[in-house]
């Protein structure tokens, strides 16, 4: 596994070294324009020059003490990344230095093989619009043990039919960006590979002895595909036998059903549909995770493998990574501006880029400057916030609508300097959020509110809100803990929700009823009854199967909006005043 890559003169980076871990999950963080592609191509690069000088040379042409000349490509033969023109590869467009002999290119890579740690240096030279490469320093033998890299960059491509295609072809599609141009290809190696083996265990036999079976389930890339597809998605696949003096295309088609023990148990109602017909980032998915449990890969490089994928399902993805590498201990690198999958990642798993370098974290705290500097979502809340100093750090936007549409109610005016900022992060995740922000705009006050959830009613300061299991915090940073469990149980109130939905309350009290609960006349009170503290107001108002959003068509807002002034908490109205305060200040 790689272990160190050098650049000289390689896009952005015209001398830089990164140090990376040589097995698990790597992931590339940071803004955009950072690097973190650019360091997956130049590995691309790498591989596919190794692989060319390798398959036209002879693997002596990467050895120590080649003295060959360098092997020339037109640019219709370079594939591993698309590219406008192949200057674009050097830095600044720059490909001549003077007294050099013109290969001002390199990309150097790190590894160990058996336990000898080894490298390989490969120079580019470009020419009047032809490519040159060749090893320029080495220390390999014969018997060394190079690493296997595979590059995919974000799923786009894929077409109505797949020709069956050579491994030149498929990688020039990869390189162009289209990796569901060869999806089917490598569904069918892997379907073709299982078949093989399956008939080697059978083999004599009127079927395969049960513990080969339960290895070949455990072991087989195919056999794994499909069991985490039925689990994830409720889907196998079913690829067509390929023969190639018949067939012109791969087919490979989808089934729904239910996995009952080793067993796929097919609907019986649903048609087989061909692979296309699935979404994008079930396509994203399958396409990272088949290339991931390739045996021939030993370096995985994927460029936002996130991009068309769902949060839970970006989550569920980096776990089935995780479980390949544990098992087979290939690298992957995946370069990311998900703070989702950043989030849940250990922090010495995050190679963080800044400038020309990258550096793994060494410390927990350091994934929140992280975020913010990711360029996604809360690059464009700087600036207000730079200007107003003043901002409300909720768990959703849609908190602060509900708190805005109060405030109208209320008619208290709400404070158009307050910045909203998302964050899903617990109080010291918002501490850390805080100070950092803090560090570049003196003069920020910040109030974070949040669900109670499952905390304990008494680490909730009943009169003033505050979050008492923390200590030592900011004086301009108010951490403030909803005690009624979440946000949606202050919108629990029986004629409001009568109003914005048009039923009758006795409706409205029957359906709170089916949630085992009775809404007392103190609603609006601190000190409510407990049975509102409790409640799960989340699923009575908008997630259960028998939500009111779900029974009446109505969303949370509405039933904000239709609250008269007496009938909003306590609660509420002292927090509107409080950010009405603090804003106005």
């Amino acid at each position: 596994m790689i272990t160190q890559i050098k650049l000289s003169n390689f896009k952005r980076f015209r001398d830089s070294t990164f140090n990376l871990h040589p097995s698990g999950l790597t992931f590339l963080a940071g803004g955009n324009n950072s690097g973190k592609s650019t360091l997956l191509q130049a590995i691309a690069v790498w591989e596919f020059c190794r692989l060319i000088l390798e398959n036209e040379r002879g693997r002596n042409s990467l050895s120590t003490g080649y003295t060959g000349q360098g092997l020339g490509l037109s640019n219709d033969e370079f594939s591993p990344v698309a590219i406008a023109s192949l200057k674009h590869l050097w830095t600044n467009l720059k490909t001549q230095f003077p007294r050099q002999d013109g290969y001002s290119l390199a990309v150097e890579c790190h590894w160990i093989s058996m336990a000898v740690p080894k490298k390989l240096r490969i120079a580019l030279a470009l020419t009047n619009d032809r490519l040159f490469v060749k090893a320029v320093d080495s220390n390999l033998t014969d018997d060394d043990i190079l690493p296997t890299v595979a590059y995919l960059p974000p799923f786009a491509g894929i077409s109505r039919r797949e020709n069956k295609m050579s491994g030149a072809e498929r990688r020039s599609l990869i390189g162009q960006g289209l990796a569901g141009g060869v999806i089917r290809n490598l569904l069918l190696d892997m379907y073709e590979t299982n078949v093989a083996t399956r008939a080697d265990l059978k083999s004599g036999r009127s079927k395969i002895k049960t513990s080969d079976l339960r290895r070949l389930r455990l072991e087989d890339p195919w056999e794994i595909l499909q069991t985490t597809l039925a689990k994830t998605f409720k889907t196998q696949l079913i690829v067509e036998p390929f023969n190639d003096l018949f067939h012109n295309y791969i087919r490979v088609n989808c089934v729904k059903g239910e996995l009952e023990g080793a067993a796929f148990k097919r609907y019986q109602a649903f048609n087989a549909r061909d692979l296309m017909a699935e979404g994008s980032g079930f396509l994203q998915w399958l396409s990272v995770y088949a290339l991931a449990l390739s045996p021939i890969t030993s370096t995985l490089l994927l460029d936002e493998p996130d991009s068309h994928l769902h949060p839970s399902l970006q989550v569920q993805l980096i776990e089935k990574l995780e479980e390949i590498v544990q098992k087979s201990e290939k690298q992957v690198l995946i370069a990311t501006h998900s703070t989702e999958i950043l989030r849940a990642a250990e922090h010495t798993q995050i190679l963080s880029f800044y400038g020309t370098s990258a550096n793994y974290l060494s410390k927990d705290i350091q994934k929140v400057n992280l975020f913010i500097g990711l360029g996604s979502e809360y690059a464009p809340k700087l600036d207000p916030l730079r200007i107003s100093k003043r901002m409300l750090i909720v768990e959703n936007a849609s908190d602060a609508r509900l708190l805005e549409a109060w405030a109208q109610q209320l008619n208290i005016l709400w404070p158009k300097n307050l910045v909203i900022w998302p964050w899903t992060g617990g109080a010291t995740e918002r501490k850390h959020l805080f100070l950092q922000l803090q560090a570049e705009i003196p003069g920020l006050i910040a109030i974070s509110l949040r669900d109670r959830d499952d905390m304990a009613i008494g680490q909730v300061n009943p009169d003033t809100l505050d979050d008492r299991s923390q200590s030592g915090t900011n004086p301009n940073l108010h951490l403030k803990i909803w005690r009624r469990r979440h946000i949606e149980n202050y919108l629990l109130w029986p004629p409001a929700i009568a109003r914005a939905s048009g039923k009758s309350e006795a409706e409205v009290c029957t359906l709170m009823a089916a949630h085992a609960l009775i809404v007392p006349p103190d609603f609006v009170e601190r000190n409510v009854a407990e049975t509102m503290l409790l409640a799960a107001g989340k699923e009575i108002i908008q997630e259960g199967t028998r939500s009111v959003k779900n029974e009446y068509r109505i969303m949370p807002i509405a039933i904000a909006k239709a609250m008269h002034q007496n009938e909003i908490p306590e609660d509420v109205k002292y927090l509107i005043e409080l950010i009405s305060d603090i804003c106005n200040s």
